[in-house]
């Protein structure tokens, strides 16, 4: 299944599109841990400094693969990662060669980074709570959806690349069959 080639049109509306669902991502990463924290620093922080330094660890990973994996969206896919916008191919390249969905891990990094940095537990417990509809929505209408979509590239891909925790090497598809990813 090769798609044509896109457009610079094609292209650029990909990218706006990519832009304008970053407000998701913020949303969950940044405006529910301010809602529910208001940045406050709990003292002492548990964990002291090393936590604090773990968290903006985390925090400033979960933003890199954010930016990352929404760039490949719009340039690989030729689409965003909104379900009303979706790709018009298969995202495999980047990070995805390492885990199938590095949005939301790097969401909940950078949500788990702020409980560590802020010394604040509701955080914990918010990732917690806020992974039940994440797990329900990429089980029950992502994938499904893809692989209506992508038929076996995405089967190939899926049981190659892991879900929720990374792979230690970048999978690379091999063969006749790796064309069906362009």
């Amino acid at each position: 299944m090769t798609a044509s080639p896109a457009s610079a049109s094609e292209r650029r509306r990909a990218a706006i599109g990519t832009a304008v669902f970053a407000v998701a991502p913020a949303t969950a990463a940044g405006v529910v841990p301010w809602l529910l924290t208001r940045w406050k620093v709990e003292s002492p922080v548990p964990g002291g400094v090393r936590a604090q330094i773990a968290g903006a660890m985390m925090i400033g990973a979960g933003a890199a693969v954010i930016a990352n994996s929404f760039v490949h969206f719009a340039v690989e896919g030729i689409g965003t990662p909104a379900p009303f916008a979706p790709p018009r191919k298969l995202v495999v390249g980047g990070l995805y060669r390492y885990v199938r969905n590095p949005i939301y891990v790097s969401i909940a990094a950078a949500v788990a980074g702020q409980g560590l940095l802020l010394g604040q537990p509701k955080l914990f417990l918010a990732l917690g709570i806020g992974a039940i509809p994440v797990v329900a929505f990429v089980r029950l209408y992502e994938e499904p959806e893809l692989t209506q979509k992508f038929g076996a590239a995405y089967e190939e891909y899926r049981s190659n690349v892991p879900r929720w925790l990374p792979r230690p090497t970048p999978w690379r598809p091999e063969g006749p069959e790796s064309s069906q990813y362009t």
